[in-house]
């Protein structure tokens, strides 16, 4: 039985709620032209948002696009400094909710999270399954294809409306959901949005509820759109691959990557977030490292250097490690 949020809007709305969220805005971005034009009058601009939320006059606005590069190409949209302050009034009320609905092992954009919990668990679950590398482990490895961008805005909210039974917080997630489109219209969330982070994530939990209780699977590790399933069993596995995919299909409108689906012992070396990962070491991925080697050749700040080396520590990388030492 699904737990339901039946009155938040007032909450998120509030102007105590939108300082307190302003004040995990700005976080790192005081220096930036929009915030400081925002700021210089911040209780009448919060004052302002607070009377269009409540009077039903809040409109979202447009995005401003750009590039980056980590490690593909990826392009951001970003909204204006007024509606990311409301996506976390928005986030501060909806995450700790939702959050207790979330199955233990989907690890992206969740407090206490990431990718390092979540290699982690891959290696904890690869010696639960190899009975401590005495049995062949066997690795499902899948990846949604274009993920925020194929995410379907009727079913997006239609799961939201299942757990906030709040007509007016549904017509303002409908405002932001529906702020955007991929190219196709009532398709796809903007990559640079704190909102999209939950959608994404209560979207998918539709799928992970799917896999743990519907699939029974024990030994599953979901970040973001690349998830894995460990098993002795080979043809079990094959066997997931037609299942998960009808589900994702007809129940969220998305599809695995053909290219990224694959099937292979752990033995032989399983990519996923960053790193191979063998029976008892794990090491960085080939393409990482040559990023990792043109950056450091670029900027020789001690900031990137120790960014590089605490990554390090997440794997066997001692030669690694001494070739950027030497540098």
């Amino acid at each position: 039985m699904k737990i339901i949020l039946h009155s938040c809007f007032y909450q998120i709305s509030s102007v105590d709620n939108l300082l307190e969220a302003w004040k995990e805005f700005i976080k790192g971005k005081r220096n930036k032209s929009d915030v400081q034009r925002f700021s210089l009058n911040l209780m009448d601009n919060i004052l302002t948002l607070n009377r269009d939320l409540l009077q039903n006059k809040y409109k979202h606005g447009q995005y401003e696009s750009f590039w980056i590069f980590d490690p593909k190409p990826r392009k951001i949209h970003k909204a204006v400094v007024c509606d990311r302050l409301l996506h976390h009034a928005i986030y501060r009320v909806l995450y700790p909710f939702f959050a207790k609905t979330f199955i233990s092992d989907s690890y992206s954009c969740q407090n206490k999270k990431g990718t390092h919990k979540a290699i982690k668990r891959f290696r904890d679950f690869a010696y639960e399954v190899s009975k401590n590398n005495t049995k062949t482990c066997w690795v499902l490895k899948c990846d949604i294809k274009k993920f925020f961008a194929s995410i379907d805005h009727d079913v997006s909210l239609g799961t939201l409306s299942e757990y906030i039974h709040d007509r007016e917080t549904i017509g303002l997630l409908g405002k932001i959901i529906g702020s955007f489109n991929s190219g196709k219209k009532g398709v796809g969330l903007p990559l640079g949005n704190l909102t999209s982070q939950l959608f994404v994530n209560i979207y998918m939990n539709e799928f992970d509820q799917f896999v743990k209780h519907k699939l029974r699977v024990k030994h599953y590790v979901r970040y973001a759109d690349d998830f894995v399933v460990l098993s002795t069993d080979k043809l079990w596995l094959s066997e997931l691959i037609p299942i998960t995919k009808l589900f994702l299909d007809s129940e969220l409108k998305l599809s695995l990557h053909p290219d990224k689906v694959c099937i292979k012992t752990l033995a032989s070396g399983v990519d996923f977030l960053g790193w191979v990962h063998f029976t008892d070491h794990r090491v960085l991925r080939t393409t990482t490292k040559k990023r990792m080697f043109k950056r450091l050749e670029i900027t020789q700040s001690k900031e990137t250097l120790n960014s590089y080396l605490g990554l390090m520590k997440h794997g066997n990388t001692n030669k690694l490690r001494n070739e950027i030492l030497s540098m």
